[in-house]
């Protein structure tokens, strides 16, 4: 038996695609392009600011802290690896495939939600690394180095795909590099006090509070995930794509979590108030003198994670567009005018909110949570345990929704009801639940609402289906083989 191969064409190096699918000779690439990307971009200056909440804003001791991180990370790493999966399956960006369980309007509710979520992700980036950049590079203001990244960032946004993942390999060495070279300067001369255990404490509030942040991050990737591995050829297989991006994104931002973790304790020692640490300024300090190199290297995964988060911000707002002119598919020169105005509305943010950014940026990842939780336990369901990834793609594209309608009223419901599920259980500066308050203010509102909305949209899909969704689809894709 024979297997026709598609001819791949060269991938302009200008990308000239956006959301509509990639075609089979447009495909390329192999599964261990996504370690790289997921692995590369994860090693920056949020990532190690983000550990170090644990030991900061939390107050954990350096154990329980680096135990929240790595469980978060493991956990959480589960959900985004397992949306990478459906890129090689239907080679189109996620939150058009959003379209298959939303509806071709329905969908709007969560791509305007993963539009804020990109601008508020790129604003953050801006901010801490232009911190960054100030503290190795004195002739730099915070406000110039947020516009050189954020520049940076554009220009990669411009060129798209191609230009992303060359810069994600290149990344995962350097930065690797500097990685290693920061742990072991630290630890290995700079040494660690004796009281460094003593530090902070263990309290149930800290502790899920980091599990929640750093699977947060993970999941914070699943609206965005396929989107680099659409391109990936349709052989490539689910379990391939599957492992490559969770070992990547999972190894990537555990180590810098760590990291932060570290300095957050280092930084307490010699701090009197837990609040007070500047994450960023105590790691410049702590490198010295290799702070130039180390520093200047995360300044560029700051760069590489924004181009990211800018690249699958103008991709959603595009498939906005697009879904009141079901025609238009634009092409690179829309993308590029997307990016730039995307581009100031977040450095607009960065330098308004700078000042006291720390508390935007906790508050922005509770609101992330309860969000992004009830989607993504009805993306994977419908996806792995519904439609086993056979979706008709050219529907994604019809105004009318085709199969899948406007407004699929079983999934927005099950989200609705996901959304509010999880109030009770909140703990945030803004509000606290009162089932929160009643276990001493320790959130658990993500963990409800995985296990709420999951079996809900599952037999409330299986109960409501349409006629037309329940007929055997033509295959539009291989069989997932994760499952």
């Amino acid at each position: 038996m024979s297997t026709t191969v598609t001819p791949v064409t060269e991938v302009p190096r200008l990308e000239d695609k956006t959301i509509q699918p990639i075609p089979a000779n447009e495909r390329h690439g192999k599964a261990r392009d996504l370690f790289t990307i997921w692995f590369g971009s994860n090693i920056m200056i949020m990532t190690i600011v983000t550990g170090g909440l644990a030991t900061t804003v939390f107050g954990l001791g350096f154990v329980p802290a680096i135990v929240g991180i790595i469980i978060g990370n493991v956990v959480g790493g589960i959900f985004m690896a397992l949306h990478s999966a459906q890129g090689p399956q239907l080679g189109v960006a996620q939150m058009i495939q959003t379209r298959g369980q939303f509806g071709s309007f329905g969908a709007l509710l969560i791509v305007v939600i993963v539009v804020i979520m990109y601008v508020g992700f790129f604003a953050a980036n801006l901010v801490f690394g232009g911190e960054a950049m100030a503290a190795v590079s004195p002739g730099i203001s915070v406000d110039a180095g947020i516009i050189i990244i954020g520049v940076v960032s554009v220009i990669a946004t411009v060129f798209g795909y191609r230009l992303i993942h060359a810069y994600a390999r290149v990344l995962s060495i350097a930065a690797g590099l500097a990685l290693v070279l920061a742990f072991g300067w630290i630890l290995l001369v700079h040494g660690l006090p004796a009281s460094f255990l003593e530090q902070g404490n263990f309290n149930w509030v800290g502790f899920m509070g980091t599990i929640s942040v750093a699977a947060l991050w993970q999941l914070a990737y699943a609206p965005y995930v396929s989107d680099y591995s659409r391109y990936m050829p349709q052989g490539t297989g689910s379990a391939p794509a599957f492992w490559a991006s969770y070992s990547g994104c999972v190894l990537g931002t555990l180590f810098p979590m760590i990291l932060g973790a570290l300095v957050g304790t280092l930084a307490v020692t010699m701090s009197s108030e837990a609040g007070d640490v500047e994450i960023v300024g105590s790691l410049g300090a702590l490198l010295q003198p290799w702070t130039l190199i180390i520093v200047g290297i995360f300044c560029l995964g700051v760069a590489a994670s924004n181009a990211m988060n800018l690249y699958c911000g103008v991709l959603c707002t595009l498939t906005i567009g697009q879904t009141f002119k079901p025609t238009w598919l634009p092409h690179a020169k829309t993308r590029s005018i997307a990016a730039i105005i995307l581009f100031v509305v977040a450095v607009s943010i960065a330098l308004f909110a700078r000042d006291n950014f720390i508390l935007f940026y906790t508050n922005f990842l509770s609101f992330l949570m309860y969000v992004l939780v009830p989607w993504t336990a009805i993306n994977l369901v419908d996806y792995y345990l519904l439609r086993h990834g056979d979706y008709r793609v050219e529907d994604f594209f019809k105004r009318d929704g085709g199969v899948y309608g406007r407004f699929n009223w079983v999934a927005i419901g099950s989200y609705v009801a996901g959304a509010l599920i999880q109030v009770p259980f909140s703990a945030t500066a803004v509000y606290t639940g009162p089932l929160a308050a009643a276990m001493g203010g320790v959130d658990i509102s993500w963990i409800v609402g995985l296990v709420v909305v999951a079996p809900l949209y599952y037999f409330a899909a299986l109960f409501f289906r349409k006629k037309t969704e329940a007929a055997p689809f033509p295959s539009t894709a291989l069989t997932p083989d994760l499952i």
